[in-house]
């Protein structure tokens, strides 16, 4: 199982050398971003070796990073705790990412017992699926303290990230809100700039789910219940980012990821359950109808967001375990710690692309493509234009919609090493014949899109060419050694004294 609040998680770092305690003072205004921006872009702790999926960075992302003397607030900051491969495998309970993967395959078979045996022998697995839901508790460590009337979030060690930002952000907090027609329920990390002691913004894009809640309330005049959740198991933040199906809820993923169900907790001043290890919890109402000139903030594209309006969230009270720990994150020019967070996303959810898009045998989100600007996919290839039909296909599937660079190339390509991908496009791609642009929508924060979250986007066919693919000439063989060569010279590698 994995850690079941961020205080053992952080011990747990900490006993693995993954985290550094600083004593000294800090200032929550840039300071805690330029030590993290730097922290996170050297060599990772323990300097282990990258993994197969990620060789040209995976040697990044520096210490876990505990701040203790935060100027203006009596509560610690930790920040970068997810940020590398060895840490992320941690806060998801220690199994290597292939491992999950596995585990989410087995959960998503298609096929259906057809016998009485057969359905028994599904029974274990259907239990333990159910053990994986949210389990509501009487209490919890996030109550042992609660402030309504006095409740201010300026008492939250909260961060200016960049110097151009539009205020003091909140920006690792689990989002927690409640579907009024449906009673679904949604985790999202969307980014809340601070007004106020009980004022702020709640920024999201059209297309997420918390989005989709507030456009329901809106329509029916009435404010909508809130909550902000900071920690909780060590599954949770992860969770909270992650492009499920509709209607799967991230608390049942958490869950299944923890190998057993998140506990919640009644708030006190609103309708909503939290979880009930969690640190901070701040609760509140977004109103229906004003809004707020939110922004800009420097975000993960490299680039700032500019200013727009955003509906206004007033707290109505903030509860908190003894002694808490309030968890932060920066995000901006890669690496930081929210590409370790996409890169197990990408692995993980391998499965679950690969059931939608079943040609894929294996793809890569390149670091420089902020996740949402550039994608390599890997196929075998076996009959025309099937390179055409993946990327239509990927550009149907949820938020990888917003894929602004599709590149395709054949099943011998390693999809991880873009130096190999780039190598066949420059051989293997016509631009005339092999390029597919189309309109469609783009992700809000894409500034070079013409319109608001609309534009292009285009696929590069990179794969061999074989007949009814347009004009091809002869198609040379590449250059490739036997395997019993290559077996051979790697076994007599020391006698050739190189």
């Amino acid at each position: 199982m994995a850690y079941p609040d961020l205080q053992s998680f952080a011990q747990a770092l900490e006993e693995a050398g993954q985290l550094k305690r600083i004593t000294t003072s800090v200032d929550p205004l840039l300071e805690i971003t330029e030590i993290t921006d730097r922290v996170s872009k050297s060599p990772a702790a323990g300097d282990a070796p990258p993994p197969a999926t990620d060789p040209v960075h995976g040697r990044r992302g520096g210490h876990a990073l505990l701040f203790e003397n935060v100027e203006g607030s009596s509560i610690p900051l930790a920040i970068n705790l997810y940020g590398s491969y060895e840490r992320m495998r941690m806060a998801l309970g220690g199994e290597s990412f292939e491992v999950l993967a596995g585990r989410v395959k087995e959960l998503i078979k298609p096929e259906v017992p057809t016998t009485l045996i057969a359905k028994l022998k599904k029974l274990p697995d259907l239990a333990k699926l159910a053990g994986f839901g949210p389990k509501s508790v009487k209490s919890g460590i996030c109550q042992q303290v609660v402030h309504t009337d006095d409740a201010s979030l300026h008492d939250l060690p909260v961060m200016q990230c960049w110097p151009d930002d539009g205020g003091r952000y909140i920006t690792f907090a689990g989002v927690y809100s409640v579907a009024p027609d449906t009673g679904v329920k949604n985790v999202g990390m969307y980014r809340i700039q601070l007004f106020g002691p009980k004022t702020a913004a709640v920024h999201w894009h059209m297309h997420h789910d918390g989005a989709a809640h507030f456009r329901k309330y809106a329509a029916r005049g009435e404010p909508m219940p809130l909550a902000l959740v900071f920690g909780a198991e060590s599954v949770l933040p992860y969770a909270a980012t992650c492009p499920l199906p509709p209607d799967v809820s991230e608390l049942l993923f958490a869950g299944f990821l923890n190998g057993g169900g998140v506990e919640l907790v009644k708030c006190k001043t609103i309708d909503l359950e939290v979880p009930a290890n969690a640190e901070i919890v701040v609760e509140g109402l977004v109103d229906p109808q004003e809004t707020l000139l939110e922004g800009p903030f420097g975000d993960h594209t490299g680039f700032y967001s500019l200013a727009d309006c955003y509906p206004k969230f007033t707290v109505t009270a903030i509860t908190h375990r003894r002694d808490p720990i309030y968890p932060s994150t920066i995000v901006g020019k890669p690496p930081m710690e929210d590409y370790y967070m996409g890169k197990a996303t990408e692995r993980i959810f391998l499965p679950l692309f690969q059931m939608v898009v079943p040609d894929v045998l294996d793809y890569s989100l390149p670091m420089y493509g902020a996740f949402h600007n550039c994608a390599f996919v890997k196929i075998c290839k076996e009959y025309p234009m099937q390179a055409r039909k993946v990327m239509s296909a990927i550009w149907g599937a949820g938020q990888m919609m917003f894929t602004k660079l599709i590149i395709v190339v054949d099943e011998h390509v390693n999809v991880h090493d873009e130096h190999d991908v780039l190598f066949h496009v420059g051989a293997n791609w016509d631009p005339r014949r092999d390029t597919m642009v189309i309109d469609g929508p783009i992700d809000i924060l894409d500034h070079a899109s013409p319109l608001y979250g609309s534009g292009a986007k285009m696929g590069i066919d990179a794969t061999r060419k074989i007949p009814g693919e347009g004009q091809i000439r002869e198609w040379p063989a590449e250059i490739e050694m036997t395997d019993d060569i290559r077996g051979l010279v790697a076994r007599r590698w020391g006698d050739y004294q190189l």
